[in-house]
C-alpha cells in the first residue's frame, strides 16, 4: 500500500510546463533519504552516469533556484534541479537500493521511460506513414499536372528517375538495389522521414512552376525536377545528411499493418500528432 501511493505521490508532484520534469527538492524524502546533504552525492553520481550514457547532464538535470520556506515564516532561495523522468530514473538506479522507496523508484521509471519510448516510437511510426502518404498525394497531382503539360507516363516515370539521380547521386534502380527493394516496390515505402519531405517538397515545386512557368514538354519539366531536387540535397548535405548514405526504414506496409491491428491510428488523423 505504502508503494502504491509512493508512485501516486510521484506523479502528484510531476510537473507540467510544455514538457514534464520533477524538482529534485520535491521527491528526495520520498525517495527515502533523510537529508537533502544525504541527496546530493546520488545526484552527482546519476549526472555522471547521464554523461557517460552520451546525454548532456545540463538538459536532464536543469539547475534551478527555488524558494523555500524557513521556520520564522520567511524565505529562502535554494539551489534545486528540474529533473527529466530520464534523469529520476538515473537517480534510483544510482540510489542506495536497500531503501525501499528506492527499490521500488527502481522499477517505476525504468517502467516509465519504457513506456515514454514506447510512445515515442509509436509517433514516429505514425508520423512517418503521414509524410508516406502526403508524397504520394503530391505525386499524383505532379503526374497530373505532368500530363496536361504534354508528358506521357514514359515521360513521368524519366522525369522521376532524373529527380533521385539529383537527390541521390544514383538511379532509382541502384537505390532500390542499395536498400534491399524488391522489384515492383516503392523506393519511398522505405525512405527516412527527413527524405520523404525533401522529396514531396521537390516534387510540389516543380508542380507549381510546371504550372507557373507553362513548361511544355517531358525536356523541361525533368530539367526543372533535377533542379529542385539539386536544391534539397544542398540542403540536406549542408545539415551533414547524405540521403544515399541513410540506412532503410522498415516498410511503410509493415508499420501500417501493426498499427491496423492495434488499432492505433489512422494515418489520415494528422491531430493526433499535432496534439501530442
Amino acid at each position: 500500500m505504502q508503494l502504491k501511493l509512493l508512485a501516486e505521490t510521484l506523479e502528484d508532484v510531476k510537473q507540467e510546463n510544455g514538457e514534464e520534469f520533477w524538482y529534485a527538492r520535491d521527491i528526495w524524502k520520498l525517495l527515502g533519504y533523510s537529508s537533502w546533504q544525504k541527496f546530493e552525492p546520488v545526484l552527482g553520481r546519476a549526472m555522471e552516469a547521464c554523461s557517460n550514457s552520451g546525454y548532456d547532464p545540463d538538459e536532464q538535470f536543469n539547475r534551478t533556484v527555488k524558494s523555500s520556506e524557513m521556520p520564522n515564516g520567511g524565505k529562502r532561495e535554494v539551489s534545486d534541479y528540474k529533473l527529466t523522468r530520464y534523469a529520476c530514473y538515473l537517480i534510483a538506479q544510482n540510489g542506495d537500493s536497500k531503501i525501499p522507496e528506492i527499490a521500488f523508484a527502481q522499477t517505476y521509471f525504468a517502467m516509465q521511460t519504457r513506456r515514454q519510448e514506447v510512445l515515442e516510437k509509436r509517433i514516429e511510426e505514425i508520423e512517418r506513414l503521414i509524410y508516406r502518404k502526403k508524397l504520394t498525394e503530391t505525386e499524383k497531382e505532379f503526374a497530373k499536372i505532368a500530363f496536361e503539360h504534354g508528358v506521357d507516363g514514359k515521360g513521368i516515370a524519366e522525369i522521376r528517375n532524373a529527380g533521385d539521380v539529383a537527390l541521390f547521386q544514383k538511379s532509382t534502380r541502384k537505390m532500390k538495389e542499395k536498400l534491399g527493394v524488391r522489384s515492383g516496390k516503392p523506393l519511398a515505402d522505405v525512405l527516412h522521414s527527413v527524405i520523404l519531405k525533401g522529396k514531396d517538397f521537390a516534387t510540389g515545386i516543380t508542380t507549381v512552376n510546371t504550372q507557373l512557368k507553362n513548361l511544355k514538354g517531358t525536356q523541361r519539366v525533368r530539367n526543372e525536377h533535377i533542379a529542385n531536387n539539386d536544391n534539397v540535397r544542398k540542403t540536406l548535405v549542408d545539415a551533414g545528411i547524405k540521403p544515399e548514405e541513410l540506412p532503410p526504414e522498415e516498410d511503410i506496409a509493415k508499420i501500417q499493418s501493426r498499427l491496423n491491428k492495434q488499432k492505433i491510428v489512422e494515418p489520415t488523423q494528422r491531430k493526433h500528432i499535432e496534439n501530442q
